[in-house]
């Protein structure tokens, strides 16, 4: 003997309702969120460089080398921080050196493969004076300007000319003045994109 089926129809709870009603819209905030964007364009990047340095030490008038090395962490495509550490001992005489260890804001002005920036930096500069007579250490502030070359889609960038120059204004003898310009090689390490509309 077959029993007769019936169909029990689903007993509606508010909750039940209020879900069905939220339904299309959280379907709908799901499919925007899913839509995927169709360009892509710089964002932040971390990269690591060496310089070749050439100053005019403003101490004795002498023209003296050295190297550096430097990174520059780009938070966007328009604000970025440098960090550097140089040291001049080449073509000194009488044992005369200096040292700085600076770090500021840095703008690039474009974000094409060739790109000027604009930077002012401050922090320490180290002072050995002749014949080991003494070493002072001074603050030491240094706007510069230069230009990078990136290299293809290659993490490779040349940066093809920095000016500073740098104000040491409680330096024993009254103000320092050293100038110069450096050349040289950095790669990205980081890189992040930053997303667009069409």
């Amino acid at each position: 003997m077959t029993l007769p089926f019936t169909r029990r129809s689903p007993r509606r709870t508010p909750l039940r309702s209020a879900l069905l009603a939220l339904l299309p819209a959280l379907t709908c905030g799901v499919a925007h969120a899913q839509a995927v964007p169709t360009a892509t364009g710089p964002g932040g990047r971390l990269t690591l460089g060496v310089l070749a340095s050439g100053y005019q030490a403003d101490f004795g008038k002498r023209d003296i080398a050295g190297g550096a090395l430097f990174g520059d962490a780009n938070l966007t495509m328009h604000i970025g921080l440098e960090a550097e550490a140089r040291t001049l001992r080449y073509h000194e005489e009488a044992g005369v050196s200096q040292a700085t260890y600076l770090a500021g804001p840095r703008l690039p002005l474009r974000s094409h493969a060739l790109a000027p920036y604009v930077k002012v930096l401050g922090g320490v500069g180290v002072f050995h004076f002749p014949y080991g007579y003494a070493t002072g250490h001074y603050f030491v502030v240094a706007p510069g300007a230069g230009i990078d070359y990136q290299v293809g889609n290659s993490g490779l960038k040349l940066r093809l000319i920095d000016f500073e120059y740098q104000s040491w204004p409680q330096f024993t003898y009254g103000q320092l003045h050293p100038y110069g310009l450096s050349a040289g090689v950095s790669l990205t390490f980081w890189r992040s994109e930053t997303w667009r509309p069409d």
